[in-house]
């Protein structure tokens, strides 16, 4: 049974949203070098220090600005949070993939823009450069625990180990792969939903 939040925890999560959809509107549209805390503030109807108390630093409105993005509905619950609930309770390694893809057509979507922001702070800010690198190895990671899971239950293929399938599904699920094929070589979302899904389905799964 999930666990009933309080009114403070409610209110909290609610200023918490509004920030970081202030920031993320202004990232995009005027970029992270020139967005200001203060303009962010003004957005949302704050105060400048509840967004340090709520948030933090610039920076960090910039990883949590991602991490919405990411969890879309499921925001502020983490992403690894509720794909390993969901992948645990899918017997099928087809359709723990299918589950995987699915949430990836629509995270990078959201994502595509704000990996863009960052992208072009990176250039610039060292402490950007720092956080894209950051993410790729929690990405990394997390790919690494849905390895394993695959190798507990049999399903793996044979000889791939949990390490070199993460690998494969950070490359092929990658951000920039998304945005070559889909954003700039014109793929539908769909048509790169069916092509990443097989080649998952082939590289990793056994006796696929």
């Amino acid at each position: 049974m999930a666990e009933r939040k309080s009114r403070r925890e409610i209110n909290a999560e609610a200023t918490q949203r509004a920030i970081v959809e202030s920031a993320a509107r202004l990232f995009v549209e005027q970029g992270y070098a020139p967005t200001t805390v203060g303009q962010i503030a003004r957005e949302s109807g704050v105060a400048v220090q509840t967004i340090y108390n709520a948030v933090g630093s610039k920076r960090d409105l910039l990883i949590r600005v991602l991490d919405f993005a990411a969890a879309g509905d499921q925001a502020p619950r983490t992403v690894p949070s509720f794909m390993q609930e969901q992948a645990e309770a899918e017997p099928d390694p087809r359709k723990v993939i299918e589950l995987l893809v699915d949430f990836w057509q629509g995270g990078l979507q959201r994502t595509a823009p704000i990996f863009e922001v960052i992208r072009q702070a990176a250039a610039l800010d060292p402490e950007i450069a720092v956080l894209e690198t950051e993410r790729g190895q929690a990405r990394l990671r997390n790919y690494r625990l849905a390895g394993r899971l695959l190798a507990e239950r049999g399903d793996l293929r044979e000889g791939l180990t949990p390490e070199a399938a993460a690998a494969i599904i950070f490359s092929l699920g990658h951000p920039e792969s998304y945005r070559l094929l889909v954003l700039r070589s014109g793929w539908s979302t769909d048509r790169w939903a069916a092509w990443v899904t097989d080649a998952l389905v082939a590289a990793l799964v056994r006796d696929a």
